[in-house]
């Protein structure tokens, strides 16, 4: 019996991994993106589909604690100081957007026929926006530290506070009857509150860093990624005690440690288990919708998520604009956060407890988040495909079609256009793609003729004629970009040499997994001259100089062959620091003692 539980076990769980990779590499190709995928890869093997896996809302609860990683991360990006520079935008930015929509759906449901009350608590489900598909969304397009990026963060900050108010709100709202009064008095549970942020804020500050230095020391990695498993969840789970969401834990816990010497290992070793538990996060979501009710009350359904999604968008776009942001920035944020968010199924579930809803609102409503998390990603693709391309003006500019160089060159900004001179020099016949059109009509006065194109997309490689140049050379100003750019010619075209910018260290050794023949990281040989220079000013001749700066080239080529086995700290014995150190004596000095 004991055997074939756990046979059932390894079959549910042999059933996520395939659903997940059928689905999402599929939706991926087609364009729809990851979340998407993951969506329906749980509507296929869920209740409510084939049947393979009964209880959704378990695999929920385990994948928020994706949500709660990524927020960690996302907590090491934000040092307190740029935590304390945002402050106006989470609480003046987030909260005009927050009481804007839920005044205005509020008005929606009473417009559908419900009580105020129904329509509150549905509105207030419905506008605090899913952390985890924007989050995910900003993290594949590389936006999460660029302005944009950092108000929509900013927001759903402050929409992440508002958990434990709204379930007050809830509570006060249900019937007399059925409201019971708290198992403690209201100064003590704001004592709670105020000791486990205390608690967290102290431990990051005082004893995190010496832990981690202890463990270091120890060098046993596998004790690192537990202790950094350890700092997410017990920060998820002290904040959770206090009445905070596990979230909000995670992410304080993340900005205390933004500017520890480990920062860069913890957020290595966190990276593997947020991307695993955010995707089993959508498989349960998508598992949740009950397509049953879907069909029964298709109208109803169907119109309250257009309604509900349209005025959430448009409410959005005016508070963003009225914060005078661009209508390009306004737009996009518009129809990246008016969906509804994980929250709602919480705050749906303690609303029905407490017959302020009904179950058949309740159903409707799970139903109308959920396919407004699915919708999302489409809307995104079609922003993206008609919206942006109709804003940014194309006079002047020609797409990319049939171009015949032997030397392809993506992107041709301050490094692309130093970079062509010596291909130009030596008679190459030179294409180029940029995806900047006024990038393209600048360069044009100095004798250059670039074309339009996104270089990670294979038609657009196919006409810049990728498939039969000598070498391709990437330039782009963005490592996210420029790894999605390695991966997709490396697929389409895996006989072309590949010459690739990189961002820095990390970005190079990841860009030697995606198989780039060569990578110049973009600050490393302007460093290398400086430092030569500092050499012949202390008095050094040009050939010691020479010397030396050969010697740090290589140990530095050294240290990168063993970060691409071991990891990035795995050659760190070969940098030369300016602090002190101790040796040990050698085995000659001690036979002379």
């Amino acid at each position: 019996m004991a055997a074939e539980g756990n046979a059932g076990q390894l079959l549910g769980v042999v059933t996520l991994l395939a659903a997940a990779v059928v689905a999402v590499p599929l939706l991926k190709r087609i364009g729809f993106g990851s979340v998407l995928g993951y969506l329906a890869a749980g509507m296929m093997i869920g209740p409510f589909g084939l049947q393979l896996i009964h209880d959704p809302h378990t695999i929920i609860r385990v994948g928020e604690l994706g949500v709660v990683m990524f927020l960690f991360v996302i907590g090491l990006e934000l040092k307190p100081s740029h935590l304390w520079e945002l402050r106006g935008q989470i609480f003046g930015l987030g909260s005009l957007q927050v009481v804007v929509c839920a005044v205005l759906l509020t008005f929606v449901g009473m417009a559908f026929g419900f009580p105020w009350q129904v329509s509150f608590v549905c509105a207030a489900g419905f506008v605090l926006t899913s952390t985890a598909l924007v989050m995910q969304v900003l993290s594949e397009r590389g936006d999460i530290t660029e302005p944009r990026g950092q108000r929509i963060v900013s927001i759903l900050l402050f929409e992440d506070l508002l958990i434990v108010p709204l379930l007050a709100v809830v509570a006060f709202l249900a019937p007399t009857e059925v409201v019971h009064e708290p198992t403690s008095p209201l100064w003590q549970r704001i004592g709670i509150a105020a000791l486990s942020l205390g608690a967290l804020v102290a431990i990051g500050l005082w004893l995190l860093n010496p832990l981690f230095r202890v463990l270091a020391q120890a060098r046993a990695r596998e004790v690192m990624t537990a202790a950094a498993l350890l700092v997410v969840l017990g920060a998820a789970l002290l904040m959770e005690i206090g009445g905070f969401s596990m979230a909000m834990g995670a992410f304080v816990a993340g900005v205390l440690l933004s500017e520890s010497t480990f920062r860069h290992q913890l957020e290595a070793d966190i990276e593997p288990f947020r991307g695993l538990l955010l995707g089993l996060f959508f498989l349960g979501v998508g598992m949740a919708l009950d397509l049953q009710v879907v069909a029964t009350n298709w109208m109803l359904i169907t119109s309250g998520l257009l309604a509900l999604m349209l005025v959430k968008a448009l409410c959005i776009y005016a508070v963003a604009r009225l914060a005078k942001s661009s209508h390009g920035d306004a737009l996009d944020r518009a129809v990246l956060m008016a969906q509804g968010g994980e929250f709602a199924f919480v705050l749906f579930a303690e609303a029905l407890k407490l017959r302020v809803i009904s179950p058949e609102v309740n159903a409707n409503m799970t139903a109308i988040v959920v396919l407004s998390m699915g919708v999302t990603p489409v809307a995104l693709l079609l922003y993206r495909r008609f919206a942006r391309a109709q804003s940014v003006s194309m006079d002047g500019v020609e797409p990319a079609q049939n171009l015949q160089g032997n030397v392809l060159i993506i992107g041709f900004g301050r490094v692309g256009q130093i970079a062509c001179q010596a291909p130009l020099a030596q008679g190459a016949k030179l294409s180029i793609i940029e995806i900047d059109p006024e990038v393209i009509r600048a360069v044009e006065p100095y004798g250059f003729k670039a074309y339009y194109g996104d270089g990670a997309r294979h038609e657009i490689l196919h006409a810049a004629g990728a498939h039969h140049a000598r070498a391709i050379i990437v330039c782009v100003n963005d490592k996210k970009a420029a790894t999605r750019i390695v991966e997709s010619t490396r697929h389409y075209c895996p006989q072309v040499k590949l010459l690739v910018r990189a961002f820095d260290r990390e970005h190079a050794l990841e860009l030697v997994k995606h198989d780039a023949d060569y990578i110049v990281r973009e600050t490393f040989e302007s460093a290398l001259l400086l430092g030569r220079q500092a050499v012949l000013t202390l008095g050094a001749s040009e050939h010691e100089a020479d010397a030396v700066t050969e010697e740090v080239r290589m140990r530095d080529a050294e240290r990168f062959a063993l970060e691409t086995t071991g990891g990035l700290f795995a050659g760190r014995a070969l940098v030369l620091g300016n602090i002190e150190r101790i040796e040990p004596p050698n085995q000659e000095a001690r036979d002379a003692q």
